[in-house]
């Protein structure tokens, strides 16, 4: 029996983003009907499909109320869903580093400030003598929103700071000076196990800092120590459940990794670069599929 499973998207990308589109030919020879499907369309009829794996949602920050209320109706309706609701919950919300920090993972400090808090911002950066720092939605991808300031606050920086805690709670962080130095690097994992890792570096001369390939950064694949690989698994080892997939998102500190984002949600998983890494992702849907109702 062949099963049907549908590819979450977003309205400006139904066919899926290119890397997404990997997938389709992957999933037709493992004997799986896969079609892209946009989240938010209310006449989609979800019981008609064995799994619904989360992809390339990249709004889902932008209509955060309505991106819960569908993850509610998928689980009420008995919808099997990857990454589990209850995962796409909690990371939904970048707290998720609180967490992960007091599980002993280590992460990039991180201090939250609710909605309209100037002055806590400028109290949280001069406690901390942060010279340069980062603040960003608690809800945000794609470094929506998301600016390195200077310390001492000037009345630019404030400027910015008072219209992004006007929209919702934020983060706080220390600038990490690795991330223009070194680039950022992201290990990506398949249903636990470890795929292939990318080298992410922003755009130079600039003065960005954000690496997203939309912020005109860069990617290319890296081969990481063993160790570095080691620790970035062990970012998601303390979960409740085992994700379909991970990219988990750092630095290299002295050696050691320093976790930026768990990206559980839509991440871009970068199969055009890695031979074998789409052919290993279906074979995780196929894997759950038969494990979920059965051979």
């Amino acid at each position: 029996m062949r099963r049907r499973v549908g590819l979450a998207t977003y309205g400006r990308a139904p066919l899926l983003a290119p890397d997404d589109q990997l997938l389709m030919p992957v999933l037709a020879s493992l004997g799986i009907d896969a079609e892209p499907v946009v989240w938010s369309n209310r006449a989609t009829v979800w019981t008609a499909f064995d799994a619904i794996v989360v992809r390339s949602c990249w709004d889902y920050h932008l209509h955060s109320a309505a991106f819960h209320a569908w993850l509610d109706r998928l689980e009420q309706s008995g919808v099997v869903v990857w990454n589990s609701p209850a995962t796409l919950r909690w990371n939904a919300d970048k707290r998720y580093l609180l967490d992960l920090d007091a599980r002993g993972v280590a992460t990039i400090p991180t201090r939250i400030v609710s909605r309209g808090r100037l002055g806590e911002v400028e109290r949280i950066v001069a406690e901390e003598a942060w010279p340069r720092f980062v603040i960003k939605p608690a809800v945000s991808a794609s470094g929506f929103e998301t600016y390195a300031l200077d310390s001492p606050i000037d009345a630019s920086a404030r400027e910015t700071i008072a219209r992004v805690v006007s929209v919702g709670d934020v983060l706080i962080q220390p600038f990490a000076e690795e991330i223009p130095r070194d680039g950022e690097i992201s290990f990506m994992f398949i249903d636990g196990e470890y795929s292939h890792a990318m080298l992410k570096r922003a755009i130079t001369g600039t003065g960005e800092f954000r690496v997203q390939t939309e912020h005109g950064g860069s990617v290319e694949l890296l081969v990481p120590p063993e160790e570095l690989i080691a620790q970035a698994a062990k970012t998601f080892a303390s979960l409740p459940d085992v994700p379909l997939y991970a990219r988990v998102d750092g630095i290299a500190r002295e050696g050691a990794f320093v976790l930026m984002e768990l990206e559980l949600i839509e991440p871009n998983l970068f199969f055009g670069f890695q031979p074998g890494s789409a052919e290993r992702f279906g074979e995780a849907v196929a894997k759950r599929l038969l494990s979920s109702r059965g051979a």
